[in-house]
């Protein structure tokens, strides 16, 4: 019974988030800035007559900020990968926070690696029989390499390798 346990006992886990390079305070201060710019120039073209400029460069500000917050909300994606001599879970969490789940047995499973020659790696799945799963689609190429070694050194454990 101890060593069943032991078996289940996840030896590897990996929380895959997408970078987001610019964060809330960051956001604030471009958002502040822009907003200032858009100020600065919509005075500039009342005082002239030009008082349509004001909405159209207000339109952009709007713009920037809708683009950013959709932005932000695709960054909530994640995909929780955990690995055990018995069972390899996969649990995709959309932005939505809609989840699916994906379970596996490790023996069975194979780790596909599609590499670009000058890229690097551009799609990594989990395949066993008629089932694929893609993992790790929004990380950027180094993250990747590190993620794909890492998690292709512990499957071969898991397998007994």
């Amino acid at each position: 019974m101890t060593q069943t346990k032991a078996a289940d006992e996840p030896f590897f886990r990996a929380l895959l988030t997408p970078h987001r390079s610019l964060g809330k305070t960051g956001f604030a201060l471009l958002m502040g800035a822009l907003l200032f710019g858009w100020i600065v120039t919509g005075v500039i073209f009342l005082s002239a007559g030009a008082w349509p400029v004001f909405g159209f460069v207000g339109l952009d500000v709007l713009a920037i900020y809708i683009a950013f917050r959709l932005n932000y909300r695709a960054g909530r994606v994640r995909e929780e990968v955990s690995l055990s001599r018995t069972s390899l879970d996969i649990r995709k969490v959309a932005p939505s926070g809609k989840s699916e789940e994906h379970r596996f047995n490790p023996f069975w499973a194979r780790f596909s690696v599609t590499r670009h020659e000058e890229i690097g790696i551009t799609n990594m799945a989990v395949v066993a029989r008629d089932k694929s799963v893609g993992i790790g689609s929004f990380l950027n190429p180094d993250d990747r390499e590190s993620f794909a070694m890492a998690f292709g050194r512990a499957l071969a454990t898991a397998k007994g390798r």
